[in-house]
C-alpha cells in the first residue's frame, strides 16, 4: 500500500489531483489508514496511471474517467485489443495502425500509416478523427505494456516530423492575422499543438509556432517584437497549468489586451481570463478565426 505522496511519485499525477479525481469523479476509492491517511493499491495505481494517460492524449478528465470506471475490468492485464482503448471514430483509416507500428519498432510501417492518412484532401479530419485517436492508442497500448519508450518515440517521432513539414509546405497568407502558437516553460508533448497550428494555417492565419518550453520571457519577447493578433498555448496536461498561468500572467502584464487561447486536455483548469478552445481540431480553429474575425487585434 502506498501513501498519497508516494502514489504521486509513481504515477506523476500531482496529489492535489489524486484528490480531485476520487472527489469528482470517484475514480480511485483509497483504502484509510488508522489515522485516516489515504492508501492506494496498485490496482489504484494502474487506474491512475491509465487516467493520467487519456487526459495527456488529450481527453477531458470527466470522459476519461467515465470510460475507465465503465471498462474498469479491463485492467486485468496487457492485450492488443484493450477496453481501455479510445474508442475509434468511423474512419477509412486504422487507429491502430500506428501503434502496432510502436509495438514493432517499425519506421516504415508508421510511414505508410501517415502516408495513407495524410493523403486525404481533409486534414482536419484526419487530425481529429485519426490522428488524435491514433495516438491515444499509442498511450493505452504503452501503458498495457505492449509499446515499449522506444517504440513510442519511433512514432512521435515521424507524426512530428510530419505534421512540421504539412505545417511548412501551407503557405503563409500574406494578409491573415498573425497567431502565436506554442507550449510554456516545461511543458513537452506538443503534438496536439503543433497539429493545431497545422489546422490554424489552413484557414489562412499567419501562425508563429514557437514549440515546446518556452519561457514566459520569450513569450513576451516574441509578442513585442512582432505583436500577434492572439496567442494560443497548449496545456496537455494538469501538471502544465501553473507554467501556462505563469506565461499568461507575463503576457498580460506586457500587452494588457492581448486575447490569450489555450487548449489541451487541462485548458478548463488554467482560468486567468484565457479562452478554452475545446477539443476538437477543426472546430477549435475555426472557433478562432471567427474570434479574430469578430474584432481581435494587436495589442
Amino acid at each position: 500500500m502506498y501513501s498519497i505522496g508516494h502514489a504521486a511519485q509513481l504515477t506523476g499525477v500531482p496529489a492535489a489531483t489524486l484528490r480531485v479525481w476520487e472527489r469528482r469523479y470517484g475514480l480511485v476509492r483509497p483504502e484509510r489508514s488508522e489515522g485516516g491517511y489515504r492508501l492506494y493499491d496498485e490496482h489504484a495505481l494502474q487506474v491512475l496511471r491509465a487516467m493520467s494517460a487519456l487526459v495527456a492524449a488529450g481527453w477531458a478528465p470527466r470522459t476519461a474517467a467515465a470510460h475507465l470506471l465503465a471498462g474498469a475490468e479491463a485492467f486485468d492485464g496487457p492485450r492488443p485489443a484493450a477496453p481501455s482503448d479510445p474508442p475509434a471514430a468511423s474512419t477509412p483509416w486504422d487507429t491502430a495502425a500506428l501503434a502496432q507500428g510502436a509495438v514493432d519498432l517499425d519506421r516504415e510501417a508508421v510511414s505508410a500509416a501517415l502516408d495513407t492518412a495524410f493523403a486525404s484532401t481533409d486534414l482536419e479530419q484526419v487530425l481529429d478523427d485519426w490522428l488524435m485517436p491514433s495516438l491515444e492508442r499509442v498511450g493505452s497500448w504503452w501503458r498495457d505494456g505492449l509499446v515499449d519508450v522506444a517504440g513510442e518515440h519511433v512514432v512521435s517521432a515521424a507524426v512530428e516530423r510530419r505534421l512540421g513539414a504539412t505545417l511548412d509546405a501551407v503557405p503563409v497568407p500574406a494578409r491573415g492575422p498573425l497567431v502565436a502558437v506554442g507550449l510554456a516553460r516545461g511543458s513537452l508533448h506538443e503534438l496536439g499543438v503543433l497539429a493545431f497550428a497545422v489546422a490554424l494555417r489552413r484557414l489562412g492565419v499567419d501562425v508563429v509556432y514557437l514549440g515546446a518550453d518556452l519561457p514566459p520571457q520569450s513569450w513576451v519577447s516574441l509578442v513585442r517584437a512582432r505583436p500577434p493578433a492572439a496567442v494560443v498555448i497548449g496545456a496537455p496536461m494538469v501538471t502544465d497549468v501553473i507554467a501556462v498561468r505563469e506565461t499568461v500572467d507575463a503576457l498580460r502584464a506586457a500587452r494588457p489586451q492581448l486575447p490569450v487561447f489555450v487548449g489541451g486536455s487541462a485548458q478548463d483548469e488554467v482560468g486567468h481570463g484565457t479562452r478554452t478552445l475545446g477539443h476538437a481540431m477543426r472546430q477549435a480553429s475555426r472557433t478562432l478565426v471567427e474570434e479574430l474575425g469578430a474584432g481581435a487585434a494587436p495589442a
